[in-house]
């Protein structure tokens, strides 16, 4: 009897195409598996395709897709110890990037046929508004700046244009930005600030690192507190963060905590999408992921 291997493909995806998912299958078959094939036609769908699919005890399903679509399929298995593998056809790819998954179709399959599944952990995120919402993510929770600008990218010229949606976006923001203070309680302490970027993993955006020391394998989330608040503020953390200098500025925190508490109004991101808004609980979970790379 074969073993079942799950493929789900968003076929809305920046660099998906019918053919690059038919030559997966091909590889993948041509190495003894049943190929289950499973597209996306709407937001969702990748997460309630991964859930049902785990009651087919596959050997190893594998996301083909951005970010988003694989977080959707994490939140899907988490907790099930079914080996994920990743096609990377996303905008930025930012999990191939971490991991070091081949960012082409031909060296993502040999990887996930090749490399062994690793225990990853992942991080849990809870809100209240504007209706109760509890989350996976494996990259980032971004709140403040970062989740109101993923609030207003036009989707429309994301699929177009990719990250340039993303830049226009930020520049909107950028201009009407006026948040409120946040507090977040870790560890016994309080600290104050206007936007954060909790880290699963150390890459944001791409090669970017806002929390350049968190690892997916590690038992821990890292936190990066900005507590200016001004336009100027802004552009002087992103220059840092492209400089690698923004951990040196007396205004930036970062710790590393096991759950954070979040009270304030704030939009939130996770993985590159919208979420909603603070306050906000967020944790990490371990081992909580088999993930091949």
């Amino acid at each position: 009897m074969k073993s079942l291997i799950v493929l789900i493909s968003n076929p809305a995806a920046k660099g998906a195409s019918g053919r690059k998912i038919k030559d997966a299958r091909k590889t993948l078959e041509s190495r003894g598996y049943e190929v289950q094939w499973l597209s996306t036609t709407r937001r969702g769908d990748a997460e309630e395709i991964a859930r049902s699919s785990v009651a087919k005890h596959p050997s190893m399903i594998i996301a083909a897709g951005g970010d988003g679509t694989i977080n959707e399929v994490i939140n899907g298995i988490a907790g099930s110890r079914i080996p994920l593998a990743i096609i990377p056809m996303g905008t930025t790819n930012v999990l191939a990037k971490e991991t070091g998954i081949p960012e082409n179709v031909h060296g993502a399959v040999e990887a996930a046929l090749r490399r062994t599944p690793r225990d990853i952990s992942i991080g849990k995120i809870s809100i209240t508004s504007p209706s109760p919402v509890n989350r996976f993510f494996v990259l980032m929770a971004g709140i403040g700046y970062d989740g109101e600008t993923v609030s207003r990218v036009d989707e429309t010229l994301k699929r177009y244009s990719g990250k340039g949606a993303y830049i226009v976006s930020g520049m909107k923001t950028l201009c009407g930005f006026d948040p409120e203070m946040l507090t977040l309680r870790t560890n016994g302490e309080t600290f104050h600030g206007y936007s954060a970027i909790i880290g699963n993993a150390a890459r944001y955006g791409g090669n970017f690192k806002v929390t350049p020391e968190a690892d997916i394998s590690a038992p821990y989330l890292d936190v990066c507190i900005f507590q200016g608040k001004s336009r100027l503020d802004i552009l002087r953390y992103v220059a840092g963060v492209a400089a690698k200098r923004h951990l040196t500025f007396r205004d930036v925190a970062y710790l590393r905590a096991e759950h954070v508490e979040i009270q304030g109004a704030a939009h939130i991101q996770i993985d590159g999408d919208y979420l909603g808004m603070a306050p906000a609980r967020v944790e990490v979970v371990r081992d909580a992921l088999k993930l091949i790379y």
